[in-house]
């Protein structure tokens, strides 16, 4: 039977090699992801043209996914490290990768990654754009952007960022709002430019119909941008964030009458206290659509730091509902990420995402805390290892500060004193010497 796209196959019944795949990877009925798939509470990001990608399914009740940020910038412009910068990620188990490039020829860049790499790509097109046609922004038209969208699809993305929901009503609403920290979204910001300086409304909600022919065609996801996201604590769940999400949730529904896939993208800063209610209105505007989230970071004051910010605030919305989490670095406010800030922004989100699935209950989450545990108790340092997000870090700790002796079974916190060692020794009915 023929098919359009993953939402298409899921309501005709389809099995597709990629239902399949995730199906097997989340522990799940194939017939019980069909009908979340059909029903768009799960994604499954996965372009015609992306042959090598290794597919994955995005939703709250799937496991936690992440996505790294990358590309090159005018001040930082070698692909070289944005590709080493790209396997680091994939091999520490990073789901997504976007490119944000702007700067150069992004083409190639962007096909190297739809024909090498194994995680789902995204792109944002309106950063692509001014680069692609090497004009200035208030000279580009709606046609132009659009048609870099189709170009997007046709390198083989799996899904786009697209800022629908910011309109020339949101101009008045930033304008009479007074917000402290405006339009913080870099492709919102660009439309919002735009749109004051042609006076046109927003391409990408006036062609909507067009763009979601495209994505039809190509099987390309779309992650509705949200240009309002709050860029500090004050201007969480305000107004513009609020009506943007109501606007995203008509387009959400618009997108799957086209049999399109749709993710939702959330909140930057939000006080922790208000993260569960950001998820379960967006799952109610939304129609239990995946939510895709940066950070959110729950405090503004620890630049070099927002890695972990992003964490607190990234394990209580995937706990909550967020399916998608996009990585934050400890360069974030402040530069370009290097290959270690990657390192440090992905095992971060990866701890956020892990602990999250516990709480949800995710089937098997646990296991590999169980046998850590286990681990533990027997003083087994290899299976600890094993056990460990990132055993290269974990092994060179542990290794670097070795205890004076009998370090087989102790670490130099505790020496003898070592609880474990004690309690072991104990119940064997061993003697238990300390000093």
């Amino acid at each position: 039977m023929n098919y359009t796209t993953q939402m298409d196959a899921a309501r005709k019944g389809v099995i597709t090699p990629q239902i399949k795949a995730v199906a097997e990877k989340e522990n799940m009925p194939v017939e019980k992801l069909m009908d979340l798939v059909a029903q768009g509470k799960v994604a499954i990001p996965a372009n015609k043209l992306h042959t090598c990608l290794n597919a994955e399914g995005v939703g709250s009740m799937l496991r936690t996914k992440i996505n790294v940020n990358l590309g090159v910038s005018r001040d930082c412009k070698d692909y070289d490290i944005e590709m080493q910068k790209v396997m680091s990620a994939v091999n520490m188990g990073a789901e997504a990768i976007m490119d944000l490039s702007s700067h150069g020829d992004t083409q190639p860049f962007r096909k190297k990654l739809t024909g090498e790499c194994p995680a789902m790509i995204g792109t944002v097109p309106v950063y692509d754009s001014v680069i692609h046609y090497q004009r200035d922004l208030a000279t580009l038209t709606a046609k132009d952007f659009i048609d870099v969208v189709r170009l997007h699809a046709q390198d083989g993305v799996d899904f786009v960022t697209l800022h629908c929901g910011i309109t020339r009503k949101t101009i008045d609403q930033i304008k009479n709002h007074k917000r402290k920290m405006n339009v913080v979204s870099r492709g919102g910001s660009l439309v919002f430019a735009w749109m004051s300086m042609t006076g046109e409304e927003n391409p990408f909600y006036e062609y909507y119909d067009e763009i979601l022919d495209i994505c039809e065609e190509y099987d390309v996801t779309i992650s509705l941008g949200d240009a309002c996201r709050p860029g500090c604590l004050a201007d969480a769940t305000d107004v513009c964030q609020i009506e943007e999400l109501v606007r995203l949730g008509e387009l959400t529904k618009r997108a799957w009458e086209h049999n399109v896939q749709v993710m939702v993208e959330g909140p930057g800063h939000v006080p922790m206290d208000q993260i569960a209610a950001n998820m379960k209105v967006q799952q109610t505007i939304c129609m239990g659509a995946p939510f895709y989230v940066l950070g959110p970071l729950v405090t503004d004051i620890a630049p070099g730091y927002d890695h972990i910010t992003s964490a607190i605030g990234g394990a209580i919305a995937a706990m909550s509902g967020a399916a998608f989490l996009c990585y934050v670095t400890p360069a974030e406010h402040l530069a370009l990420p290097n290959v270690d800030d990657v390192k440090q922004g992905i095992i971060a989100s990866k701890i956020a995402a892990h602990a999250a699935d516990i709480a949800k209950g995710i089937p098997g989450a646990r296991d590999i805390d169980d046998r850590m545990a286990d681990a533990r108790r027997a003083l087994d340092w290899d299976a600890q290892f094993a056990c460990a997000l990132d055993p290269e870090t974990a092994k060179k700790i542990r290794n670097d500060r070795l205890p004076e002796d009998d370090h087989s079974d102790t670490c130099s916190m505790c020496g003898k004193f070592c609880a474990v060692r004690s309690m072991n020794k104990a119940l064997a009915g061993e003697y238990i010497d300390i000093l």
